[in-house]
């Protein structure tokens, strides 16, 4: 049941993403930090202060990921496209 969810799910990220700025913003930064996540994971291994670089940013890509999920729960595309019950 999920999977069929999964559409819809795509379609109101992509009509955010043309139409709300701040979106686009939450999600480039998103991106941008999981990048930086991503190349600490090159390094065989971090120094205390890398680690606890990548942890922060681990926990700011999240609270993004959660901002962003909550703008697309509430956005109006999501509410006209939530099946009838």
């Amino acid at each position: 049941m999920a999977d069929a969810q999964l559409p819809v799910k795509d379609d109101v990220k992509a009509v955010l993403l043309q139409t709300d700025e701040t979106f686009r913003q939450l999600v480039t930064e998103h991106q941008t930090l999981d990048q930086r996540i991503h190349f600490f994971d090159t390094f065989a291994h971090l120094s205390d202060q890398q680690h606890y670089e990548q942890l922060a940013l681990k926990k700011q890509k999240l609270a993004l990921k959660d901002r962003i999920e909550a703008m697309m729960r509430h956005s109006p595309v999501a509410r006209a496209s939530a099946p009838r019950a």
